[in-house]
């Protein structure tokens, strides 16, 4: 539930922040500070999906979803993610142009807007960094980058009241956009990346491998398959060979994987002649010269 609530405040948040900041924006004559009303208004849209996506990823599994709804975080983040994204590129065009055209700015305004930025965008972090799905991760992102956006408009605005150089508000508002592309960037990978069920991050099939394989009465190990839910909830399956008691050494394998994050490992037994329904694995038996025999299912 605290999860949803972070999301919630940061919502509500920006959601008003943004639009002072739109017609504080025009008024004042400062791209940086429209361009960052546009990319808040995306990050409020985004967080309003996350919000109602994360609050739905909680449900538990049912006959329809089998494996629970933890995916629909992840949507969110991706959600969130591609507006950022977008809302970067947009920001861009617009501040290419400005640097074409330059326009005159009040900068006393301006400074004020980054000192009310800095401390509304600060609330923010502090409300969302405690952040475990990938989706509220991104949330406290874009906050974070909000604050560092902020303070580089700040720094921007006093040097234009004493130099008068104008063209340093474009130029602020596009290094700040490629900062929030890059980052955007990369939790589009990252999400794609589970949903496509990579491996996960921190550990690989070799490393499933060698702890199956540690187990007392394994013999061997394979038809391995790993992925993750969330970036945070590992599942596995594999067929592993055995001539002990399966129970012992089924324990024995769902301990070991414990420990290294995998919280739900569905085992298929083998005794030592049976040949895999794997074709890969078949191949690689008759290679080893291990003669058919029946296939059974535990």
């Amino acid at each position: 539930m605290k999860t949803e609530r972070t999301i919630l405040a940061a919502f509500l948040l920006n959601c008003v922040f943004s639009l002072l900041e739109f017609f504080g924006g025009m008024m004042i004559g400062s791209t940086a500070i429209v361009s960052d009303a546009v990319h808040d208004a995306g990050d409020a849209v985004g967080i309003g999906i996350a919000y109602a996506l994360e609050k739905k990823s909680k449900r538990q599994p049912d006959e329809r979803y089998t494996y629970g709804y933890t995916r629909y975080s992840l949507i969110g983040g991706w959600i969130t993610s591609g507006i950022l994204f977008l809302s970067s590129l947009i920001t861009i065009a617009n501040a290419v142009r400005r640097l074409i055209t330059p326009t005159d700015i009040r900068y006393d305004g301006m400074i004020v807007f980054a000192v009310l930025g800095m401390a509304v965008n600060v609330a923010a972090v502090l409300f969302t960094r405690k952040g475990e799905s990938v989706n509220q991760k991104a949330v406290s992102l874009h906050m974070l980058e909000d604050v560092l956006g902020w303070v580089v408009v700040f720094i921007g605005a006093v040097v234009m009241r004493f130099t008068n150089l104008v063209w340093i508000d474009p130029l602020m508002a596009i290094g700040v956009s490629v900062v929030m592309l890059v980052c955007a960037a990369k939790t589009l990978k990252e999400v794609a990346e589970l949903l496509l069920e990579k491996a996960p991050q921190d550990i690989g099939v070799c490393d499933v491998k060698l702890r199956v394989c540690a187990v007392d009465g394994v013999q061997d190990v394979h038809h391995v398959h790993l992925w993750s839910m969330d970036g945070r909830h590992h599942f596995a399956t594999m067929h592993v060979v055995t001539e002990q008691d399966p129970h012992m050494v089924k324990e024995g394998i769902r301990r070991a994987l414990q420990e290294c994050g995998v919280c739900h490992v569905t085992i298929e037994i083998e005794t030592e002649h049976e040949l895999c329904c794997d074709l890969a694995c078949q191949k690689l038996s008759t290679a080893h010269g291990v003669h058919n025999h029946a296939h059974h299912h535990h």
